[in-house]
């Protein structure tokens, strides 16, 4: 355990500190090749704003055919009515509702929703006016039609062209503006990655060397702070336990005797007593008497129980067996095997003292009325498991309970190893497993 205890974390460290380094130069290369995406990104950008551009251009060419074909419709010396451009119109419709829409799919000028919505509305009415005048025009209102497409229509043409071109100005002048600030973000980044790497490079060198050497120290000193815990644990458990053994040995000897004598000498008396209420008053005192040595001695036994010494282990936990519905209300299913093998000399009362404490926590804290118990012997090693179905350990109560912490030091003393574990169906598993082949078997 001590060298276990002292073992310093330096070899993880070094390993940590060429894992780190190697990462970094990993994230250097990374970094490059998002650079090279992005540089990537930007032409597709360029791309699409272009593309872009190419629509806004058709959409202009649309805006100027309807141009063209209401300045013939306003001519007087056209002899074809209005209603005759209506096919002319529908195609040209269908042309821009296209151009218009794959305009959308790959617009990336930065544009206001506002001007988007404008864009749309605009065409949306020009439409709708269209078919007004085209409905008059049918209707027979030929003259109409005609003050209409002059007042209204062309107007409405004249308003989408202006926002066309202007959405054309502002691609070129995006385009002009995004590859050149891409460019410049790019160097600079460029710059500033490699400053970095080499900055953080630096600090983790510092840092790793400082830390190890800062570790190696600390860790000699927390060596011999657990050497010290360890054994003040093991004098506060020796001396609790040597003090229950007093006190046990003192309620059994003193006040055992005290009260068998006391009980004598009540049954004497009331032996001697005539018949009536004296004698039937010493009987109560004696049963009284009685009840009050046999609490005691149970008292005795469960500070220290006297036949750990003179019966072994396995005799111990038979009769601790017989009592536990009684002092913590469980029923416990008890298996052992027939021959147990004894251990060093005062290793006993540490296994005994960790079923204790197992079958109280079930009793206290897991909701359960049934317990496990299970002391076996496999391969080399003494097995004791206290299993029960209950609510299961909290969320960081194996850490925090005292009475766990002394579990797992009784477990360090006897050179064993204790494990509390949730069951995937629900409640604890508590496995203590003490090697016998270094305990001194008992003849």
């Amino acid at each position: 355990m001590r060298d276990q205890s002292r073992r310093t974390p330096t070899a993880t460290l070094l390993l940590g500190l060429v894992l780190t380094l190697a990462s970094v130069l990993a994230y250097s290369w990374y970094i490059s090749r998002q650079i090279s995406g992005l540089r990537q990104l930007q032409t597709d950008l360029t791309d699409r704003n272009r593309r872009d551009s190419l629509q806004l251009l058709r959409i202009q060419g649309d805006l100027n055919q309807l141009a063209l074909a209401m300045r013939d419709m306003l001519d007087p010396d056209e002899s074809y009515p209005v209603g005759a451009w209506a096919s002319q119109f529908e195609r040209i419709r269908v042309d821009l509702d296209e151009a218009l829409a794959q305009q959308e799919s790959v617009a990336v000028a930065r544009r206001t929703p506002e001007q988007a919505k404008y864009l749309q509305g605009a065409v949306a009415q020009f439409w709708d006016a269209a078919s007004r005048i085209f409905d008059l025009a049918n209707g027979g209102h030929e003259a109409d039609a005609r003050a209409q497409v002059r007042l209204s229509l062309q107007s409405r043409q004249a308003a989408l062209s202006t926002t066309v071109a202007r959405f054309l100005v502002q691609n070129n002048e995006s385009e002009a503006q995004t590859a050149a600030r891409v460019q410049d973000i790019y160097a600079a980044v460029q710059r500033q990655v490699r400053w970095f790497l080499l900055a953080t490079l630096a600090a983790i060198g510092a840092t790793g060397i400082f830390l190890i050497r800062s570790n190696l120290r600390v860790f000699r000193e927390l060596a011999s702070l657990s050497d010290d815990r360890r054994e003040l644990a093991r004098t506060l458990i020796e001396t609790r336990e040597s003090t229950l053994r007093e006190i046990a040995r003192e309620l059994h000897d003193e006040f055992g005797q005290m009260l068998t004598a006391i009980g004598s000498m009540l049954g004497r008396a009331g032996r001697q007593a005539p018949e009536g209420p004296l004698r039937a008053d010493l009987r109560e005192i004696a049963e009284v008497a009685q009840a009050a040595l046999d609490n005691v001695r149970g008292l005795s036994q469960s500070l220290h129980p006297s036949i750990l010494e003179a019966l072994g282990l396995g005799s111990t936990v038979d009769w601790y067996m017989t009592t536990v519905r009684k002092q913590l209300g469980l029923v416990v299913h008890y298996e052992r095997t027939p021959e147990l093998p004894g251990l060093a000399a005062g290793a006993d009362i540490h296994v005994y003292r960790i079923l204790q404490e197992s079958l109280s926590n079930v009793a206290r804290h897991a909701g359960a009325a049934e317990a496990w118990v299970r002391l076996v012997v496999v391969d080399g090693t003494l097995r004791l498991e206290v299993e029960d179905h209950g609510r299961g350990l909290q969320s960081g109560g194996a850490r925090r309970g005292l009475g766990l912490v002394a579990m797992r030091e009784r477990a360090a003393l006897v050179g064993g190893q204790l494990e509390i574990q949730p069951r995937r169906e629900g409640g604890t598993l508590v496995t203590l497993s003490v090697p016998l082949a270094s305990q001194v078997t008992l003849a």
